[in-house]
């Protein structure tokens, strides 16, 4: 082993190389999604001071503040604390609208349990009377950072207004922007009087949950329409972020171990090239008494060594990867699932030894076939040069089985939430399509008709014969080329699906808006005289509202998005999914809801189903799903209603969005600069074309996607570094063949067209098969693992243009790595090799 390493040490470090890759981006993708959860879920104990439990209201609105003394008086509750929490923005030093969560909580009741919320007055200010103005907002090192130094004032936006709130010192608690100020002020800029978001309740030792559970109905009776209220756990928003990125960083992960995948292939090729070197040593030390048995642990213990090396270096790697992408990319990956915010590297060791046990196990996996080669060689015929190089056909039935099973298992349902039997499918289609590598040569080279040329007749009939050889010269081919495929037909056909649908959703000519997210609807919105003002400018033909509500439907789920907007009736103003469900007519008929994709999928409704909507005053109505629409925008789901029946049930005026269209020949900008003169602050306001619309969300779209194409670029590598291995393999198994073709006469120039010659009929095969097995692939990725993992569909669409460029540079780079490996077969020392048969 050591003498392997010390005279081809090129060899085994492009095996090394592939187990660390294989070993690095899947800790990485790891480590990157622990950190970022770790962080979140940090973020949230340290704001809201881990109580036993919080009084939340069930679906939308708010809790009567009524309710927190009969809390608070309950035998049970040791200390019970009001928040109020609103999710708005601010404007920065550079006048930039940036995301602010503000908290008003009664310092008081928060004393002891709380202690990162505690305002604690600027130092040096000579106005003592800001630690206890009920307007003063207290600011955190996040928010601290977007104002300018010594900054006295806070601009934050409280529906349409802009508050300039003074400044009247910190509180500790770390992460992202935060703002903290008295109860009473939050419920008078940011909402309702007498209306509180949460009740975090700490317990007396001995007691429970639900035993407080019980004590609160007795002294709260729920109302006719269900509880107005729930107890929830302090944790939950940690748990639901964990839910919903749940299978985005599944996909990741497995997407990242398709790299150590081909890295087993790789180690395959790469120790079949060792054993094929080292033949006559381990002839003669069979010879010499090397048993079957200890030849093949030889072999393995190399590998294990080489997997070793690899995983030690893969875990090096991954973790300054993970460093890097969380400073560039931040804790999502670009998927704006956690904010973009860059947290601290959350490092650990069992996750470090379960990836570097998988990288030790692959290479092992790659080295078993070589290990029984060299434990099954006759020894003293080996060592004469008689022994028999060529390969056995392996059997069909195991790999279309493998095919049969893989077609299985894609239909199966999702494992908790989970396309596990898609994953399986994938990886049965791999082996199978592998298996099948001779049995493609042969029935390709069959009906290929026999060139005249000698060299060219030499390349076809040894493909012929030697068909078995060609699963180790182009499996890596086949491997690297499927998945590479796959991975580019998915990311087309979801960016194509994304283009069209933002095409069909964007139909005006001009959109504005003042909350960035659902959560942010209900403490920014636009007022009427901005409505009447806007309908007003000179170039506006008519105008349409939106109006955002977070709603919760289930604890164990991100809340939803209600979208209150103008509907017709027939609903063509949505993306719509199939036909309608007919409506129901009369004075007590339910009303017509349009649930997006995802939240028919997390909810399990079908058009003509129907269920409770919770209202704000805590009343429930019950609704018929007319039909169901596509959604790319909200992975947890949207509820789509007509605006006049929203304002019948809820009495909500508020408006989020604005729909603009022009006249034509009407000035845009002309239109955006009235727009912003009706606004009390032109940071407020987003103002997009639907253009530019489109073009920022496939540009985070493609963000999104950016490590994708980073695994299609390892993974190729790998699979091209498999065929230059296994081309010297080959070359170093036929040095008394190539011997004896310059002894009959061929040139050194012929004998490397010969090799070079076999290597494009291989890897062409390998690359029609590859393109063959990915197109199955990427059914399964589309169809499957896509609606199971998101919840959402798309059409399949096939880049022709991308997919051939990926096929004829596949083949380019096979041919010249044939030749890259075929010229030590057209040197003159190969000639020599024909004297070990004398």
């Amino acid at each position: 082993m050591v003498q392997e390493w010390r005279h081809h040490p090129g060899r085994q470090l492009t095996a090394l190389l592939a187990i660390a890759l294989g070993v690095a981006l899947a800790f990485a993708v790891h480590l990157i999604n622990r950190s970022a959860l770790a962080e979140f879920g940090q973020a949230v104990r340290t704001v809201q001071g881990q109580p036993d439990a919080e009084l939340r209201p069930a679906g939308a609105g708010a809790l009567p503040e009524s309710i927190y003394p009969v809390l608070a008086l309950l035998p049970l509750v040791a200390q019970a604390s009001p928040v109020v929490e609103r999710q708005t923005v601010l404007i920065d030093r550079e006048g930039r609208k940036q995301p602010l969560r503000l908290i008003g909580l009664d310092p008081l009741a928060a004393a002891g349990r709380q202690p990162a919320l505690l305002p604690v007055p600027t130092p040096g200010r000579r106005d003592r009377r800001l630690a206890l103005d009920p307007d003063a907002v207290h600011l955190n090192p996040g928010a601290r950072a977007l104002l300018e130094p010594g900054a006295r004032t806070l601009r934050v936006q409280a529906g349409a207004a802009v508050l300039s709130l003074p400044i009247g010192g910190t509180v500790a608690a770390d992460g992202a922007a935060l703002a903290v100020m008295d109860i009473a002020g939050a419920q008078a800029h940011f909402g309702q009087p007498g209306q509180l978001s949460r009740i975090d309740v700490w317990l007396h030792p001995g007691t429970d949950v639900p035993a407080l559970e019980r004590a609160l109905q007795q002294a709260w009776p729920p109302s006719a329409g269900g509880p107005a209220w729930r107890l929830a756990r302090p944790d939950e928003g940690a748990l639901r972020l964990s839910n919903l990125s749940r299978a985005y960083r599944v996909n990741l992960t497995v997407l990242a171990l398709v790299a150590l995948f081909t890295g087993a292939f790789l180690v395959f090729s790469v120790q079949s090239l060792a054993v094929a070197k080292r033949l006559p040593q381990l002839a003669l030390l069979g010879v010499l008494g090397m048993d079957a048995r200890t030849r093949l642990r030889l072999i393995l213990t190399e590998a294990a060594v080489l997997g070793v090396l690899g995983a030690a270096t893969g875990l090096g790697l991954g973790t300054a990867l993970a460093t890097l992408a969380l400073q560039v990319l931040g804790g999502d990956l670009g998927s704006g699932l956690f904010g973009g915010a860059a947290p601290p590297l959350q490092w650990s060791l069992p996750a470090a030894l379960v990836y570097g046990g998988l990288g030790v196990a692959a290479a092992l996996a790659g080295s078993w076939q070589p290990a029984r080669q060299a434990a099954r060689i006759a020894p003293a015929q080996t060592l004469k040069g008689l022994g028999d190089d060529s390969q056995p056909l392996p059997r069909l039935w195991p790999p279309l089985l493998a095919l049969l099973l893989a077609g299985a298992l894609a239909l199966l349902p999702p494992l908790g939430g989970l396309p596990l039997g898609a994953y399986a499918s994938v990886a049965l289609l791999l082996l199978g399509g592998i298996g099948l590598v001779p049995a493609v040569v042969g029935v390709l080279l069959a009906r290929w008709r026999t060139p005249r040329h000698p060299v060219l007749l030499l390349a076809v009939e040894r493909a012929r014969d030697q068909r078995a050889t060609a699963t180790i010269a182009v499996a890596g081919v086949v491997s690297s080329l499927a998945l590479s495929v796959a991975l580019t037909v998915m990311v087309a056909s979801f960016r194509d699906s994304v283009s069209q649908w933002l095409e069909q959703v964007l139909p005006a000519d001009l959109y504005v808006r003042t909350a960035s997210s659902a959560s942010q609807a209900e403490a920014v919105w636009l007022d009427e005289p901005f409505l009447a003002g806007a309908a007003a400018l000179p170039g506006v033909l008519r105008l349409e509202t939106q109006r955002l509500v977070p709603l919760s439907l289930d604890p164990g789920l991100a809340p939803v998005t209600l979208i209150a907007r103008p509907l017709s009736a027939d609903a063509r103003e949505l993306p719509l999914l199939g036909a309608l469900a007919p409506a129901v007519t009369g004075p007590r008929a339910p009303v017509a809801v349009y649930p997006s994709e995802p939240m028919a999928a997390l909810y399990r409704l079908r058009p003509g189903d129907r269920f409770e909507l919770p209202l704000p005053d805590g009343r429930r109505v019950i609704t018929q799903v007319r039909g169901l629409w596509r959604d790319y925008a909200r992975q947890q789901g949207a509820l789509a209603i007509a605006r006049e029946d929203w304002l019948r049930l809820s009495g909500d005026h508020r408006i989020n969005d604005l729909a603009l269209w022009l006249a034509p020949g009407a000035d845009s900008a002309a239109v955006q600069a009235g727009l912003r003169r009706l606004a009390a602050d032109p940071a407020l306001l987003e103002l997009a074309t639907p253009a530019a619309i489109r073009a920022i969300s496939l540009q985070i779209f493609d963000r999104s996607f950016a490590v994708t194409y980073w695994l299609q670029a390892v993974a190729i590598t790998i699979g091209l570094a498999g065929i230059a291995a296994s081309f010297s393999a080959q070359v170093l198994a036929r040095r008394r063949e190539f011997g004896a073709l310059q002894h009959l006469g061929f040139n050194r120039r012929q004998v490397l067209t010969l090799v070079v010659a076999e290597g494009a009929v291989w890897t062409g095969i390998g690359t029609l098969l590859g393109l063959l097995l990915g197109g199955l692939i990427s059914v399964v990725l589309v169809q499957v693992v896509n609606p199971q993992s998101f919840h959402w569909t798309m059409e399949l669409s096939l880049p022709a243009g991308r997919l051939a460029a990926l096929a004829a540079a596949e083949i380019a780079a096979g041919c010249l790595t044939a030749w890259w490996a075929g010229r030590a077969a057209a040197s003159h020392q190969m000639a020599l090799a024909v004297k070990e048969d004398w």
